[in-house]
């Protein structure tokens, strides 16, 4: 990037400057959590993803798109893991990644913005809108521009083929529809081709 400035300001919003970012899977997290026997909350995580964040000069027209690998799913639990690798739930062997495409970008208020987009697990592909924050920008010691940004989601996992399930003696079933999502983004600027 030419410019010095690393943010700028958009409607009362602080917000990276144009450009292409490549997402840094070391320092950023998928998560997500969904009720278990009706009682509590399963938790897990996916490895971090790879994908990039263009942002736009009007940063309606920015665009996304993020690949997981379903395979490194961790709840903690190696049995339940090998569960959800499994055909019952994610089949990762069939449809290895999970991916999301980012459509329309719409600014809430301040930092907080609504991310619509596609996403596709086991092979379906179903809208849905994330709740964004920006969380800012800034240059590390080499120069690079990193940014930051939280966002989380619900969904309901029997809408992309996730059905399987258990039902209890005590009424109810094993694991929930809904599921939560959050992820805790950091990505890097990347060179631009028309600098020499």
């Amino acid at each position: 990037m030419t410019t010095t400035e690393v943010t700028r300001d958009y409607e009362g919003s602080t917000i990276p400057v144009a450009g292409t970012y490549a997402i840094d899977p070391v320092h950023t997290s998928v998560a997500f959590h969904v009720r278990h026997m009706m009682v509590s909350k399963v938790r897990g995580r996916f490895a971090g993803p790879t994908g990039t964040f263009a942002i736009a000069d009007d940063p309606l027209r920015s665009s996304v798109e993020v690949t997981i690998d379903a395979a490194t799913v961790d709840t903690g639990e190696p049995p339940r893991d090998a569960d959800l690798k499994s055909p019952n739930f994610l089949d990762v062997l069939q449809y290895p990644t999970i991916n999301f495409k980012s459509g329309e970008v719409r600014h809430i208020k301040g930092d907080r913005w609504e991310l619509g987009g596609d996403l596709t697990i086991h092979g379906v592909t179903k809208p849905v809108t994330l709740d964004l924050e920006v969380m800012g920008a800034a240059r590390d010691p080499y120069g690079n521009t990193k940014i930051g940004f939280e966002a989380t989601t619900k969904i309901n996992r029997e809408d992309w083929g996730l059905t399987y399930n258990a039902v209890l003696e005590t009424g109810g079933v094993m694991v929930g529809k809904e599921v939560t999502i959050e992820l805790a983004v950091e990505a890097a600027s990347t060179p631009d081709p028309n600098e020499t």
